[in-house]
């Protein structure tokens, strides 16, 4: 009984991730300069997917992990970074007189959030709490790939669908609807460069800016990793031959 009972629910299980997995596109499979042991961040992409996400994203997500200072590791110089950490004001103190008071953030300051709490958070944007954003590439399955096809993705609803009030239709989110507007347009930002900023050209660089975020240690482990895996190559081809010698005349 325990054991029909048991396949029962496992059978359940797998019918219910199914229909799950069916509902929800999987994400575009792009290349991205960051992929395999010798990947790394392509600097001038998280420059413009920086940009992005100041002057779009920031709108409603924060940064909580990143230090204005981190910059500095995708090609921002000192001064680049005051005037972009200056743009910002936050809460400071208390001073001599125990209040509380404003001012410009500095490069050693976290990035300011958008929203002093989650209440006013929900509050801004019909309840829905707008997620952090310094991880988001770890906490979503193919976080590049996933944010690529999120941005844009947005699309008309198929004609039996039935939106929820206040969501927009997006197959490649969670049950296809989500309550936050398509946030890019093309041209919406103008790249320094001169890139065109087409809304795919935005989505993968600010998908970029992001991966960096999340792992800006990803290129010093890499080559840590390399460095160890040589070693232990050449430390085993030595052991070997060292074996081979010492052993030899026992035979």
């Amino acid at each position: 009984m325990k054991t029909k009972l048991l396949i029962s629910i496992i059978i359940l299980l797998t019918t219910c991730l199914s229909l799950a997995n069916e509902a929800v596109l999987h994400p575009k499979k792009m290349k991205w300069s960051f992929d395999g042991v010798f990947g790394t961040v392509n600097r001038e992409a998280a420059q413009r997917g920086f940009q992005v996400y100041k002057e779009v994203c920031s709108v409603c997500h924060g940064l909580n992990n990143l230090y204005y200072r981190n910059l500095k590791d995708i090609g921002f110089s000192d001064d680049e970074i005051k005037e972009i950490a200056k743009g910002y004001t936050l809460k400071d103190g208390p001073n001599d007189d125990g209040e509380m008071f404003d001012r410009p953030a500095l490069p050693s300051d976290r990035f300011v959030p958008p929203y002093p709490n989650e209440q006013a958070a929900r509050a801004a944007n019909n309840g829905a709490h707008p997620p952090d954003l310094s991880l988001i590439i770890k906490a979503r399955h193919d976080g590049a790939n996933y944010i690529y096809s999120l941005l844009t993705g947005y699309t008309e609803p198929p004609a039996d669908f039935k939106l929820m009030q206040g969501t927009h239709y997006n197959p490649y989110f969670p049950g296809e609807q989500i309550a936050m507007p398509s946030p890019l347009t093309d041209g919406q930002v103008t790249y320094m460069d001169g890139t065109n900023a087409s809304v795919e050209q935005m989505s993968q660089d600010v998908a970029v800016f992001l991966q960096w975020a999340a792992e800006p240690e990803m290129e010093h482990r890499k080559s840590m990793g390399l460095k160890v895996m040589m070693f232990l190559a050449v430390f085993t081809i030595f052991f070997y031959i060292a074996k081979n010698r010492i052993w030899s005349n026992l035979k």
